[in-house]
């Protein structure tokens, strides 16, 4: 989790930073999450990158200069296969149950995505959370 969630958004900053740098303009759009917000039990470390995530985004946003844009997008419980990943059978269990009684489709998030890209030039939509409105 540490090395996707985590470093691999370094990685891409890193990758992408010089370019847009160089062409004046940019636009980041990084993934959290809700659990950014709401920890778990049996999910703090999968919780613990995502902060890292907006953290990091949110130091990004003021220090890349007045050109560049930065959004960290924040789903909630949308209808993936995200709980494949738990080798934690209650755990997998728990989220699928979540994910069949109150998810939303992936669409709402690139509706969300799609919003933040639209805007002119000088606005910059910082942060963005898409949940369904029946998750606590």
């Amino acid at each position: 989790m540490v090395d996707v969630n985590i470093k691999g958004v370094l990685n891409g900053i890193g990758a992408a930073l010089p370019v847009f740098r160089a062409q004046g303009s940019g636009h980041f759009v990084t993934t959290a999450s809700t659990a950014t917000y709401r920890v778990v039990p049996a999910m703090a470390v999968y919780a613990g990158t995502k902060v890292a995530v907006r953290a990091i985004c949110e130091g990004l946003r003021q220090e890349a200069g007045p050109t560049l844009r930065v959004t960290t997008v924040s789903p909630g419980v949308i209808s993936t296969d995200f709980a494949e990943a738990s080798s934690n059978d209650r755990v997998r269990g728990d989220i699928t149950r979540m994910r069949d009684e109150v998810d939303i489709e992936p669409a709402a998030v690139a509706r969300a995505v799609a919003y933040a890209i639209e805007q002119p030039a000088d606005v910059d939509v910082n942060e963005i959370v898409v949940r369904p409105t029946a998750q606590s």
